[in-house]
């Protein structure tokens, strides 16, 4: 016999009592033992208790269940104990329901209709769709010549092939998509009703003046007497109005049939969404949310359009050509390529006609879009004029333009045509040839800044003249500008082009080009001087001309756009229209976007030249550029892009000339268009000229004066750069083409004895050329593999065969050394290629060559680069943006066939290769036996064996994938040897996710650490490539079970458990990563549930659960809770969420007949059989069977009822989060379309019943929404609703009349009454309450989600529980649902505005709290104490609780809501919160009655049902008391009129009290403004009467209690209109008239007595409201009314009650402490009737030394009625603590007023009471406020003694 004794805890109670506490291990069940002992030494038999039978242990159990509210809960937590053969303890996971088997032996009851959608996906879940990618051009990008070269097609393919994307087609209702946004919430609100609440109603208390006079008048008769007189009560009455009566109020219907109209009345129009209502919780982006990555596309920066309007000269001569270009002066790099444009007159060009094809229309563009991707204060817009050729040098060309003026024309007219002519001559001769002219420039940001600061579209001049500062920075209104640059140029990030509004330029000054200074490095010297404000460029002399530009920022469509290439751009609606160009952009620094789209540029930018040694003329010096194919001149090819107003392309391009220079610069920019496909004879030929611009005879125009070229390929790769290249005097030799002009060739002449004098830069913009060497090695390879063409050259090597495969595997592995700009242009492409050879194995001299862990490596290290660089591009969970569209679009399986195209919609060849392959795999039988030998020796769980460290478990693993690795590679080359063929691929190919797995099982060191580190990609591509899989061999609609290997299944399971294994293991160490980890494993598990086996995929997040209870078991750590929160969360997340947890399946109790612990609550219940209930039990508790069918719904529950658990105290922080969980579940299921219909929904509450008993067993812990105050003024607390007549009805806190605590113990609410019902926290609040660890909205969400399974699940489910429940179960019950009201009580909309002027204040104090708390400023103590009082949600450590607690603090990171921020909320949003909130609170009540009566169907059916409909009623008077709606009031007056119908015995035999409190709550409703509340209450209260009066013929009880409520109502409401109240009496007249029933009875005089009586004191108070103002003559009145009650002594008691609070307002303490030492003198004269107690006083004789007049409360007078008769002396008052309560606030009144002696008086009487009671805690307290009265004595003796 073994036991495990867990340490004994030992309790003290009182002297004499010890209670131990035994927790036995085997035979487990958890005993609780109660011995009382005399002694404290007391030996316990261990053997004696083992002995203890099971029945004995279900006994005591019984008892246990009763001491603590009987809920099963209660055992869960305590991980100890509790796991007989079918018990798990909650903190792990129960073996899941095999699923697949589940779903086929249980065949669906329903064969069609919304339930039968909820047993199982629907067939068209998945989907791959390819989907055509949009093409921004009209024309699709592709080479024009063929596509003969393999790399080039793959490109090809790869930018315009569809996009190949899985659709999961309910995704969108997956919680990640919860619609409980703003925005989706208001959709969801729309047309509720208004409800109306009569705190909205109430008028303003300044429009009561307006009553005064009309009071006035109708108090005028009562002035003689205090009493007033009947005659004229009755007459005012007579004259009052009734409201509507209710028909047929008074007929006799059966209950049931009550019952059965209340409810069709209360289910009908209901909300059906309870969520819409609820405010969505405050959370950042949800953790479960997976954005849809951006569609792959082509980059654009920051667009800028600019608008070339007019370019006018002083004297118009001659053609002027401008170009536009950007240039970064920071980076000293030019950003854009160049823009042409003319702007000459027909006139002017005409002078051209001989030089000029016809101008295509591309060329004759005027405006340009411009893209700048690093926009920087650093950015300049540059223009350059040429002109055509002439004679002289630049300053002499441009004389005439500086000396003419326009104004001056006539006068000069013939040296102006002078002028004309001579440029009419150049034209004709040299129009071919340019000379550069002049430039300016335009400090972009300036413009950019000074329009985004001006009004309206800005106009801005830049003149040299008046220059103020530095050259292009005078603006109009300059102090805006001014201040709008400091403002937005704080970094580059700020410089932003988007918003600014559009500026129109006028450029009014040019520079004239140096001639010796045309190169870009004196550029950016003249643009760095610009900038300062002594420029020397202003002391030079401008060109006066007049440039107009438009600059604004590019719009999102513009029409009539030409791409860099030459494609119209859509829209493209009519190709004659003038276009505008996009400008291709050079980027500052490396932009790292994958290319998308065909282009193939290259820019020449010959630099510099230097003949100076060259013999011979050569000064006017021009380059001729083409562009070959072979050496024959006829072999230029036309790709040169022409410039403005010309052909599209030309087969040369000229340099500009400058004059008489033999060492030129040049600044020329030479565009080409590439072909795709280059040899080896491709090359650029440069012919230099000598222009001669004089015309003599016999001198040729141009003469060439040298060549040289540049080969366009070497060793298979472009050729770029810069070079500096030789010069030839002779043509080159043949052949030529293929060799470098560095190679000196034999018997060739050369410039300078072969040196290097001419500079030139190729630039190359290509998505074919990845100018890598690593690149563009590892692409050759493949290609020659698939080409099957060996030797291939590569580089300087040539590589056979036989060494193909070291090459390749090098070349892959050295991918790592690439760039990461040109791995991310290729990554598409890259990526395709490497699962390409995972795919498809090489097969090279016979022998397969597995490439798989190469590939795998180089991908993992690819991941990882891109992440760690492009940081920026990631989202919340860590997913590069690059890697994740690449999954989501691109990737795709490969066709089986190499030469086939990938499988689509469109090749039918491609699925049915894929079948083909998927039947033959190549693997010889022997493999497979190796394969099951191997893994049944194993142990198959070692790997989810927590116990084991994980290094053992990963060897262990590691090992075993080895070994099958090994089994696998061998099977390939034994069959390799007779597969043979001529492609060099295998005939089949591996699975993409198959060898994905094994790859990432087998591998280790730094590669699995790559792996893991960017975990997400993998699990997503193996996703991928299975959905791709199943979906092209049709298996999406075959049985889970066979649709992946067994092999396959292992590697999964052996990767799921290393991995958790990995999050257990190093969570403390590198949390960031683990939270990726984390999140990366429960979204492809999520995923997984949409095409694996469930079952099996069940296993595996159990698994991982188990890993991590082990670890938290030894180490309670919030972390990594937090952890597994945030992956159940996103494994629930999933769509078909409520399907996988068997909706319909019911539950059956478990096989064993022994009573488990879920078979507690059945025991301890009085009234149900234990076998009959089990199953009703199963599905409210966690048990076993639950958790196992409803599996993910039960790791739910279970979380929460784990971290809720009290003594779970580490968990504290985690509330908040674990409750988030359940909110977002529910709120989705709630919008979700598929569960609209109530049969539907019901099942899917079923899920969540366990949640009720959860929310009960944490009842103590939540927030206590009773305790605030609402604007009713009721003094809050659970004991608002029995406060009763004690004035509890009073505006705000200060004028409570009788202090709180007073209240309680006049109540009787400070112990528990003999009647109150155990357990319940509400009654004996502070007491058995533990500090409310929960957060307001914390235990807000966690009620709504009750309120939502109430209102959902099946009602007789319900009644079923609760008939199972034990009675202190069911006041819990009730105690949840008194929260509930209280918590949803409605605001009103005064406090909606009240609190919109405080929300800012309140965001800033939070943000302050958030920030010290991160900071860890709070320390551990301090951190401690705001923990119990509840204030703190989160823990100091910043991560802790998973990234969704982190907050960055950085302002722009951290996205706090934008509601708190926005201070002022319009009055429209004030007017809709309310209508919200409004229908909130009377949804949330109407649940709340709903359950109030299933809860009375059950009761009326249980032997104590007196204390549970005690229970009920006190709820319903809760809800009465509380800001409620008139249609809630209506619906609850029902229900009440129908329960007292039911038991009148209830209220005017038991619960007396609750009969006090039901005539307050009525006569408060009679007074109501709103006429609907009135009539209702009116007819409760006439029925009130009736039922009493047919229990004993009279209605004392009632009569007495409404009187005492008027009285308290009248006399204590500030906002009390006594008109309303008089209807409502006039409406029970009327009833009291109309019945005929009771006609023949005394009742309708008994009633108008009353009634008459109630309108008396109507009339007194009226009388009191007049002398509101005069406080002497209040308490004077008031006075008179108490004596005017001498008969009746519970009203004359509420009015000296009422005096008392009066006083005390007044701070009149002496004054108050007489009235309370009336009140208790009064109290005693009726006790001593009623008991007989020695120890109490005699009477009001015992308290003549405090005061004489105390006599008058002596009951000697014949009318006074005995305290035997019932309804009389009944109150809560007339017992020993309402005694005592009077007499300790008398005390302390008394103590207030300084008078000390009375102190002594006052406790002579009470001292006798409390030893009688033996409360020495009390005679503590009272010895010691006398020591202090008598201390106060003496001093104050003394003083005066000192003083005489």
């Amino acid at each position: 016999m073994i036991l495990l004794l867990l340490p004994l805890s030992i309790l003290r109670l009182g002297r004499e009592v010890v209670v131990f506490t035994i927790f036995v291990r085997y035979p487990v069940c958890l005993i609780k033992l109660f011995l009382c002992a005399v002694t404290t030494e007391l030996f316990l038999v261990l053997s004696t208790c083992y002995s203890v039978c099971r029945t004995v242990a279900a006994e005591v159990r019984k008892q246990i269940a009763g001491q603590y509210g009987g809920s099963p809960q209660l055992f869960k937590n305590l991980n100890v104990g509790t796991t007989t053969s079918n018990t798990v303890p909650l903190t792990e996971a129960v073996e899941p329901v095999d699923f697949e088997e589940y779903l086929i032996t249980h065949p669906p009851i329903v064969e069609s209709g919304p339930l039968r959608d909820l047993i199982e996906f629907p067939p068209d879940d998945i989907e791959v769709i390819y989907t055509p990618r949009e093409c921004r051009t009209v024309v699709q990008a592709v080479p024009e010549d063929g596509d003969t070269d393999p790399h080039v097609r793959d490109c090809v393919r790869s930018y315009t092939e569809d996009w190949a994307v899985v659709n999961r087609k309910y995704h969108k209702l997956g919680t990640g998509f919860n619609p409980n946004t703003l925005d989706k919430q208001k959709e969801r609100q729309k047309g509720l009703p208004k409800q109306v609440f009569e705190a909205d109603e109430m008028p303003d208390s300044s429009s009561y003046q307006d009553d005064q006079d009309d009071l006035k008048r109708r108090s005028m008769s009562i002035d003689d007497t205090p009493r007033g007189s009947w005659a004229c009560s009755i007459f005012d009455l007579k004259n009052s109005l009734p409201d509507a009566l209710l028909p047929h109020l008074l007929d006799r219907a059966p209950n049931e049939e009550i019952d059965r109209h209340n409810e069709d009345q209360r289910k009908a129009n209901r909300h059906r969404e309870l969520f819409a209502l609820h405010p969505a919780l405050d959370e950042e982006e949800p953790v479960e949310r997976h954005c849809v990555p951006e569609v792959p596309k082509e980059h654009f920066g920051q667009r800028l359009l600019v608008k070339c309007l007019s370019l006018k000269f002083e004297i118009e001569i001659e053609p002027i050509f401008a170009s536009l270009a950007l240039y970064d002066v920071k980076e000293k790099k030019k950003i854009s390529e160049n823009f042409f444009f003319d702007l000459n007159s027909e006139q002017t060009k005409a002078m051209l006609r001989p030089h000029i094809q016809t101008a295509a229309i591309s060329t004759l563009a005027r405006s340009a879009i411009f893209s700048i991707t690093y926009p920087s204060q650093d950015v300049f817009l540059v223009i350059k004029l040429e002109k055509v050729l002439q004679q002289g040098d630049i300053g002499e060309c441009a004389e005439p333009y500086m000396v003419f003026k326009e104004s001056d024309a006539a006068k000069n007219k013939e040296k102006l045509e002078k002028l004309r002519g001579q440029s009419e001559q150049f034209c004709q001769r040299l129009g071919r040839y340019r000379m550069p002219f002049a430039w300016t420039a335009i400090h972009l940001m300036n413009i950019v800044n000074s329009a985004g600061s001006l009004e309206r579209d800005t106009e801005l001049e830049m003149s040299l003249s008046e220059r103020k500062g530095s050259w292009s920075e005078r603006r109009n209104s300059s102090i805006m500008g001014r201040r709008s640059l400091e403002r937005t140029t704080s970094g580059d990030e700020s410089c932003s082009l988007t918003g600014f509004r559009p500026a129109t330029l006028t450029i009014t000054n040019f520079f004239k080009q140096e001639g010796d200074r045309l190169s870009d490095e004196d550029l950016y010297k003249f643009l760095a001087d610009m900038r300062r404000p002594s420029s020397v460029l202003r002391r030079l002399r401008p060109i006066t001309a007049q440039l107009k530009l438009d600059i604004s920022p590019a719009p999102e469509n513009p029409h009539y756009c030409l791409t860099p290439d030459l494609l119209q751009v859509k829209p493209y609606p009519d190709s004659r229209v003038r276009p505008t160009r996009e400008i291709l952009e050079f980027p500052a620094r490396d932009v790292y976007v994958p290319n998308t789209i065909y282009r193939n540029l290259l820019y020449v930018n010959p630099q510099s030249l230097n003949f100076a040694n060259r013999q011979g003329s050569a000064r006017n010096i021009t380059v001729k550029v083409q562009f070959m194919n072979g050496e024959d001149p006829s072999n230029a090819m036309p790709v040169i892009f022409g410039k403005s107003s010309c052909a599209d392309f030309y087969k040369e391009a000229y340099t500009a000339v400058v004059y008489h220079n033999r060492s030129p610069d040049f600044h020329d920019e030479i565009k080409i268009k590439l072909p795709a496909s280059l040899s080896d004879h491709h090359h650029i030929l440069f012919t230099f000229y000598h222009v001669s611009c004089q015309q003599k005879q016999n001198t040729p125009l141009e003469t060439p004066v040298g060549y040289t070229w540049i080969p366009m390929l070497q060793n298979g790769r472009l050729r770029t750069g810069h070079f500096c290249l030789p010069v030839s005097l002779e043509k080159p030799p043949q052949s030529y083409s293929v060799l470098s002009p560095d190679v000196p060739l034999p018997g060739m002449k050369w410039v300078d004895n072969h040196r290097g004098v001419f500079n030139v830069e190729v630039v190359a913009v290509s998505t074919i050329h990845t100018q890598d060497q690593y690149l563009d090695k590892f692409f050759a390879l493949v290609h020659a593999l698939d080409e099957h063409m060996f030797p291939v050259r590569i580089g300087d090597m040539r590589i056979m065969e036989n060494n193909l495969e070291t090459e390749l595997k090098s070349s892959i592995a050295a991918l790592n050394s690439s760039q990461l700009e040109p791995i991310v242009r290729f990554l598409h492409l890259l990526l395709d290629k490497l699962v390409l050879l995972v795919v498809r194995p090489p097969v090279i001299a016979g022998q397969i060559v597995n490439l798989g862990q190469a590939c795998f490596e180089v991908m993992a290290s690819i991941v990882n680069r891109l992440h760690k660089y492009l940081d920026t591009n990631q989202d919340m969970h860590g997913r590069n943006s690059l890697l994740s569209s690449y999954i989501h679009y691109v990737f795709r399986l490969p066709s089986t066939d190499p030469n086939s195209p990938s499988p689509g919609p469109g090749g039918l060849g491609g699925s049915v290769h894929y079948a083909t392959m998927a039947r033959s795999a190549v693997r010889p039988a022997s493999l497979n036996l190796n394969r099951s030998r191997s893994l049944s020796n194993s142990n198959p769980d070692i790997s989810g064996t927590p116990t084991s460290p994980d290094d053992e478990v990963r060897s262990i693993i590691g090992s075993k994938a080895m070994e099958r690795c090994g089994n696998r590679m061998s099977s390939h080359t034994e069959s390799a040897s007779f597969l043979q063929t001529l492609t060099g691929r295998l005939p089949t190919k591996k699975l993409f996710h198959e060898e994905l797995a094994l790859q990432w099982v087998v591998s280790s060191g730094s590669v699995r650490e790559g792996a893991l580190q960017q975990a997400w990609f993998f699990f997503e591509l193996m996703v991928k490539s299975i959905i791709h899989h199943l979906y092209f061999t049709d298996r999406l609609e075959s049985p889970r079970k066979n649709r992946f290997p067994e092999r396959f299944m292992d590697d999964i399971t052996a990767l799921v458990s290393t991995i958790a294994g990995d999050i257990v293991s190093r969570f403390q160490k590198d949390l960031e990563l683990v939270e990726r980890l984390n999140m990366s494993l429960a979204f492809f598990l999520n995923d997984l549930l949409s095409v694996m086996d469930r079952g099996f995929v069940f296993s595996l997040i159990r698994a991982y659960w188990k890993q991590v209870s082990t670890k938290l078991y030894a180490l309670q750590n919030p972390t990594l809770e937090s952890l597994r929160l945030d992956f159940l969360r996103i494994v629930c997340s999933h769509e078909h969420y409520v399907t996988l947890n068997l909706p319909c399946s019911l539950l059956t109790p478990p096989a064993s007949p022994s009573p488990s612990v879920s078979s507690a609550t059945s025991q301890s219940s009085g009234f149900s059989t234990h076998v009959q209930d089990q199953k009703i039990a199963n599905m409210f508790e966690l048990s076993v069977p639950f958790r196992e069918q409803h599996y993910l719904a039960g790791l739910v529950l279970s979380e929460l009822s784990v971290i809720l658990d009290p003594d779970n105290e580490g968990m504290f922080g985690l509330h908040k989060k674990v409750v988030s969980v359940v909110h977002n579940l529910l709120s989705s299921h709630d919008s979700d379309p598929r569960y609209a219909d109530p049969e539907v929904k019901a099942r899917v509450a079923m899920l969540y019943l366990p949640l009720i008993s959860i929310v009960m067993e944490a009842l103590p812990q939540l927030h206590d929404f009773t305790e605030s105050h609402n604007q009713w003024g009721r003094p809050g607390g659970p004991q608002g609703a029995a406060v009763g007549t004690s004035g509890e009805e009073t505006e705000g806190e200060g004028n409570s009349m009788i202090s709180q605590t007073v209240a309680m113990a006049i109540a009787g609410t400070s112990t528990a009454s003999p009647m109150s019902r155990p357990s319940s926290f509400l009654l004996n609040s502070q007491a058995s309450r533990q500090h409310g660890s929960f957060s307001a909205e914390s235990s807000r969400s966690l009620l709504i989600c009750l309120l939502w399974v109430l209102k959902n699940a099946d009602e007789l489910v319900l009644q079923k529980w609760f008939t199972d429940l034990s009675v202190s179960q069911l006041n819990r019950l009730l105690d949840l649902l008194y929260l509930c009201v209280s918590c949803f009580e409605y605001k009103g909309k005064k406090a909606f505005e009240r609190m919109n002027s405080l929300t800012f204040k309140k965001s800033k104090d939070m943000k302050a709290k958030l920030e010290e708390a991160i900071l860890g400023s709070i320390g551990a103590r301090q951190e401690m104490v705001r923990r119990s009082r509840g204030q703190l949600e989160r823990s100091p450590s910043g991560s802790a609780f998973g990234s969704q607690e982190n907050l960055r603090w950085r302002k722009d990171m951290t996205h706090w809501r934008q509601n708190s921020e926005k201070m002022d909320k319009t009055r429209a949003e004030l007017e809709h919160e309310a209508l919200i909130d409004g229908n909130l609170a009377t949804e949330a009540n109407l649940i709340i009655l709903d359950t109030l009566e299933i809860i009375v169907q059950t009761a009326s059916v249980t032997e104590s049902k007196e204390s549970i409909l005690g229970g009920v009623l006190k709820v319903l008077l809760h809800s009465m008391a509380c800001n409620q709606s008139a249609l809630y009031l209506q619906h609850c007056f029902a229900t009440q009129r129908a329960l007292v119908s039911k038991f009148p015995e209830l209220l005017f035999e038991e619960e007396t009290e609750q009969c006090a409190d039901l005539c307050l709550r009525l006569l408060r409703s009679c007074s109501s403004s709103i006429s609907t509340i009135r009539s209702h209450a009116s007819a409760s209260l006439y029925l009130l009467m009736r039922q009493n009066f047919e229990i004993g013929n009279n209605f004392a009880r009632v009569k007495m209690q409404v009187t005492m409520s008027l009285s308290s109502l009248v006399g204590t409401s500030q906002n009390f209109n006594e008109e309303f109240l008089r209807r409502s009496l006039k409406t029970i007249l009327t009833y009291a008239e109309e019945d005929l029933e009771l006609r023949e009875t005394t009742f309708p005089d008994q009633v108008q007595d009353l009634v008459f009586n109630l309108h008396m004191i109507l009339s007194d108070t009226v009388k009191m409201k007049e002398h509101q103002e005069d406080p002497e003559m209040l308490i004077d009145l008031m006075y008179r009314i108490a004596k005017g009650y001498q008969t009746s002594p519970d009203l004359r008691l509420t009015w000296l009650q009422n005096m008392a609070g009066k006083h005390s307002e007044r701070n009149n303490h002496a004054e108050a402490a007489q009235c309370l030492v009336h009140s208790a003198a009064l109290v005693a004269e009726y006790l001593s009737m009623l008991e007989d107690r020695k120890y109490l006083p005699v009477g009001c004789v015992t308290f003549q030394n405090i005061s004489s007049n105390v006599l008058e409360e002596s009951a000697v007078s014949d009318d006074v009625v005995s305290p035997d008769e019932e309804g009389i002396c009944s109150g809560k008052y007339f017992t020993e603590i309402g005694l005592v309560g009077l007499l300790e606030q008398a005390a302390a009144s008394f103590s207030m007023a300084g008078m000390y002696e009375a102190v002594n008086e006052v406790y002579k009487v009470l001292i006798p009471i409390h030893e009688a009671n033996r409360d020495a805690k009390k005679l503590a307290t009272i010895h010691g406020k006398l020591q202090e009265a008598f201390g106060k004595i003496v001093h104050q003796s003394t003083g005066w003694e000192v003083g005489d």
